[in-house]
């Protein structure tokens, strides 16, 4: 487990793509509440489920994209008490009950503001969160951020098959255009997002970005999209 931020951590689980080692990152959230949100699922052992409610008080589970019900079984059955947020058709795909994350829970106030990526197409259909405290942008797979320091194959697949052959750290993946129904109605969204306050994003898959702004609207207009103003 990784401390990112006051009441921010991650975890990192594996997760092969085409043979590939990409992992798969969880993000927990404490509120002011205690309440801990559980932002992506990933195969909890009995022993990760009490380091997690050692934080606080597991109350929601999400997941923030269609296509990343690879463990929801896993994680429904290792919190199958708390409500489970997720884009709607997500539950008819993952075959587990969930609530859609376009209500989200009054109970988040302030602390997490929810956007969902218009113009996506039902598979890819996405959510990005702010926790507006540590001013963290937390995404599924709308970049992922593959560093130097990643295995050979990882940066290969990334380059290559995933990000389409863009020479950056921090990339919007091919596949993830492949989904834009509307490119219109995508980037009124990146506009929205453009206007947050954030300095980091958590991603998916991959590094933390520290430079999460910056790196985030470069990447995406490198992929093609006009929109906002950095900073």
């Amino acid at each position: 487990m990784n401390a990112i931020a006051e009441n921010l951590w991650t975890m990192q689980y594996p997760l092969t793509m085409l043979g590939v080692h990409i992992n798969r990152t969880v993000t927990l959230i404490k509120l002011r509440s205690g309440e801990l949100v559980i932002h992506s699922t990933a195969p909890f052992s009995p022993e990760d489920v009490a380091s997690i409610s050692a934080l606080g008080q597991p109350a929601y589970l999400v997941e923030a994209l269609n296509a990343h019900d690879t463990f929801a079984k896993e994680g429904h059955a290792a919190f199958p008490n708390i409500p489970y947020l997720a884009p709607e058709g997500f539950s008819e795909i993952a075959e587990v009950p969930t609530q859609p994350l376009s209500s989200p829970p009054a109970a988040w106030g302030d602390e997490l503001a929810v956007l969902e990526l218009a113009g996506k197409s039902e598979a890819k259909r996405e959510y990005v969160m702010l926790h507006r405290p540590s001013r963290t942008l937390i995404v599924a797979d709308l970049v992922f951020h593959v560093t130097d320091e990643a295995g050979l194959g990882q940066r290969m697949f990334a380059a290559v098959g995933l990000i389409g052959g863009q020479d950056q750290d921090t990339a919007m993946p091919h596949v993830e255009k492949l989904g834009i129904d509307d490119k219109a109605a995508f980037e009124r969204s990146l506009e929205t997002l453009s206007r947050w306050d954030f300095e980091r994003v958590i991603v998916g898959h991959g590094d933390v970005v520290e430079t999460g702004k910056v790196a985030l609207i470069e990447a995406l207009r490198e992929a093609g999209f006009l929109f906002g103003q950095a900073g």
